[in-house]
């Protein structure tokens, strides 16, 4: 650090400009918008930080908040952001949209580039098993959601349950959403991340898991046409970031090294879906 301001201070006094590295970061609302400004604000200032004395010149980066997935998607897919945070169903998407995109890193879960999804039912509903989902009303989160959508309509399909063999079913956006519903009785049962799941557990939400599903870590990628300066310094960062208040405000324990061949099982889901509407 030191050595750092230090270069800022020859630099201003000798009268010459210091270019600065300008980023767009990108990001959707899988939750409040104001959680995912918590969320990440603190993991992007340090990246400010790291990516400045990796480069020798300063770094800032802008988040933006994309309204939806799709919003998302289709923003590191044009280039309108120059990284993102994406859900592994969004990447598979967004590779299809423009295959230069390039991983930079997948997020850390407990060690793993896996975690779960849960299918719930309400503390009060009798339902115990997915196969009692037949005639039932389900809850999923967003139509590009890869637990909210693509994953737990896979399952369902595994156990026998389709969308005609539902009562009815809605996409109500976001996990949070998709607890709230089912523990009211709106829904018999939903799929939500399980992080999001025992959250609503400990603010007294009445939830009951009835099945889990694994689904891949999230993954950040940087549009096609970074310069290979600017990405070597990012997935650096990235990857040698270890501060624990970035990390719990991400719920995440670091990044790891990964390849397209992690999501393959996200791709399948994705290319499998229209089956579940048969």
């Amino acid at each position: 650090m030191q050595a750092f301001l230090l270069f800022l201070m020859i630099y201003f006094s000798s009268g010459v400009a210091l270019a600065e590295v300008s980023l767009n970061f990108g990001v959707y609302a899988s939750d409040k918008p104001t959680t995912m400004v918590k969320k990440f604000k603190p993991i992007l200032n340090d990246l400010e930080q790291i990516m400045s004395r990796e480069l020798d010149e300063p770094v800032s980066i802008r988040m933006q908040v994309s309204s939806s997935y799709e919003n998302g998607t289709q923003a590191i897919a044009s280039g309108k952001v120059d990284f993102a945070r994406l859900g592994p169903a969004s990447y598979v998407i967004a590779v299809k949209l423009d295959p230069a995109i390039r991983l930079l890193a997948m997020e850390s879960k407990n060690g793993s580039k896996r975690f779960n999804g849960v299918i719930c039912a309400s503390g009060s509903n009798q339902i115990q098993s997915v196969s009692e989902l037949k005639g039932k009303r389900f809850a999923f989160g967003d139509e590009k959601s890869t637990i909210g959508r693509y994953l737990s309509q896979q399952y369902l399909l595994q156990h026998g349950i389709t969308a005609a063999g539902l009562a009815n079913y809605e996409y109500l956006g976001r996990h949070d959403r998709v607890g709230y519903a089912v523990a009211a009785g709106e829904f018999d049962a939903g799929a939500l991340k399980e992080s999001t799941y025992k959250k609503l557990l400990q603010k007294g939400v009445v939830l009951r898991p009835i099945a889990t599903f694994q689904n891949v870590t999230k993954p950040w990628v940087a549009k096609s046409g970074m310069s290979e300066r600017v990405f070597s310094a990012l997935r650096l960062a990235l990857l040698e970031y270890k501060d624990p208040v970035g990390l719990k405000a991400l719920g995440k324990d670091g990044f790891v090294v990964g390849s397209h061949e992690d999501y393959i099982p996200i791709v399948a889901a994705v290319r499998n879906n229209p089956e579940f509407f048969k």
